[in-house]
């Protein structure tokens, strides 16, 4: 069972709720023909990881996290693209409504 826990930047007043999906099996679906919500991936270790947007029929923002919770890189992906981020991230939040990820930049501290 996924849970649903708050996010936030730390030092700012920008709070957000996301679920977190911590099974490769939830991973490998993430927002594919589902409705807009917000998701945290979470991986045992840094990796280069790619996202691919099939079968996701919305925009959506990603932040791409280190260990220490610190956005690395910031994405805007569109519909059946596919993104190969620079940088190696322990977590990833898939950000399906705007806001959030705008408050959000590189170097930040993320909290959840």
């Amino acid at each position: 069972m996924d849970k649903c826990i708050r996010i936030g930047i730390k030092g700012k007043k920008s709070y957000t709720t996301a679920f977190l999906y911590g099974t490769p099996w939830s991973q490998a679906r993430g927002l594919m023909f589902s409705g807009k919500k917000n998701l945290i991936f979470a991986f045992k270790r840094e990796a280069l990881v790619s996202l691919h947007m099939f079968f996701v029929f919305f925009p959506i923002d990603v932040l791409f996290l280190d260990s220490a919770k610190r956005v690395v890189e910031k994405a805007r992906l569109l519909p059946f693209t596919i993104y190969i981020p620079r940088h190696p991230c322990r977590y990833i939040l898939e950000l399906s409504f705007p806001g959030f990820a705008g408050h959000a930049r590189i170097g930040d501290k993320i909290s959840f």
